[in-house]
């Protein structure tokens, strides 16, 4: 018996579609720089609180080693969100990760 003959199809992978001015790219990249930046400190918040509880140092605050681990899970959720989504829950998304970050940073840093 002989076996049939089989074509290999060449295929072509899809372009990247070009980035528009309205694409939200750039949206995204400052909210997800934003959350990054929170996370980064309040891992920074509470290595040095466990420092100062070491080595008997003043420290940082209950409020401020509680609040900083918050504000960073709600800004990476919701950056989160706005990597998946489009449009308005994208939009929405990322204003709750700057919403998210400045109240953390006017509440413990700026006042």
């Amino acid at each position: 018996m002989s076996s049939p003959d089989t074509e290999e199809l060449a295929t072509i992978p899809p372009a990247d579609e070009p980035v528009t001015p309205g694409s939200g790219r750039f949206w995204r990249g400052l909210t997800g720089s934003l959350a990054a930046g929170m996370a980064v400190l309040a891992v920074c918040v509470v290595a040095i609180a466990s420092v100062c509880l070491f080595t008997g140092a003043p420290g940082p605050g209950l409020l401020i080693l509680i609040g900083h681990p918050v504000a960073a899970v709600v800004a990476l959720l919701a950056q989160r969100v706005a990597d998946s989504r489009d449009g308005r829950a994208a939009g929405g998304a990322g204003l709750v990760v700057v919403v998210s970050v400045t109240a953390a940073l006017s509440l413990f840093w700026w006042s």
